[in-house]
């Protein structure tokens, strides 16, 4: 099995080599084409005005100046001479759940392996403090995250389905069982602007996080990872609502 590992934390991340220890278990046959820096809430954005430069750090290695999905796409297209059996991004440092999983460029670069019909999965690892100073968990997602690959291969999914795999932070105590859940949506909006003013006095803005726990529905990501589970949803990139599709379909038959 040939796989691609790619990331949005970039080529240097501590996740990136924890995913590549588990890609190890699994074939010999491991290729890493990632960001050179962070691209942290690129989703699924392309470089489309600038050159996309390409770094070989060794046979099968290759840092992209450009996004997680300007990676996995130079990966398929250009860098590895034949199309990968698999494609695994992450591990992300902080969870994606929720609403997250449309800005992530994590789960990102997993949607343009399954755009591209490559069977793909994201990984990310929870954190219960999220500071520049605090070190990720990654034990958790080294441990478990090889038994977890085997046995979403062995189960199959959905060609238009990507899989996004969150590990729980141990701090929330004992690592229960995989489960499979539902992409949930926070009762809190997190994120919040600070404004500040440069030495010119000029203002600018600084974005933050606040920390407080939202509310979690039963069968949701967000009730998995608090209480201490490895989730797994299966998500695809079909928005379409559709009871809205049906209601709007009767409710305008017929208007000029």
């Amino acid at each position: 099995m040939r796989i691609l590992i790619t990331n949005d934390d970039g080529i240097n991340a501590e996740g990136l080599r924890v995913l590549e220890d588990i890609a190890a278990t699994i074939s010999d046959d491991v290729w890493v084409v990632a960001p050179e820096v962070e691209q942290s809430g690129a989703s699924r954005a392309l470089t489309l005005s600038e050159l996309l430069r390409v770094r070989k750090i060794s046979e099968r290695r290759f840092a992209v100046r450009g996004t997680p999905t300007d990676a996995v796409m130079l990966a398929v297209q250009e860098l590895m001479p034949l199309k990968p059996d698999l494609v695994l991004s992450g591990v992300n440092r902080g969870q994606n759940i929720a609403e997250d999983v449309s800005l992530s460029g994590t789960v990102a670069g997993a949607i343009q392996g399954m755009a591209l019909g490559i069977p793909s999965i994201a990984f990310s690892q929870a954190m219960m403090i999220y500071r520049d100073d605090h070190k990720a968990p990654f034990e958790i997602a080294r441990e478990h995250g090889p038994g977890v690959v085997r046995r979403l291969l062995d189960a199959g999914w959905p060609k238009d389905v990507v899989l996004n795999v969150n590990f729980p932070d141990p701090g929330r105590g004992e690592v229960k069982p995989l489960i499979v859940t539902r992409q949930g949506f926070r009762d809190i909006f997190n994120i919040h602007f600070e404004r500040r003013t440069d030495l010119r006095g000029g203002d600018y803005y600084w974005m933050g996080f606040h920390r407080e726990p939202s509310g979690a529905t039963e069968g949701s990501d967000i009730r998995a990872v608090y209480n201490g589970h490895i989730s797994v949803s299966p998500l695809h990139i079909d928005l379409t609502h559709e009871p809205a599709l049906k209601s709007l379909s009767a409710a305008l038959a017929g208007a000029g």
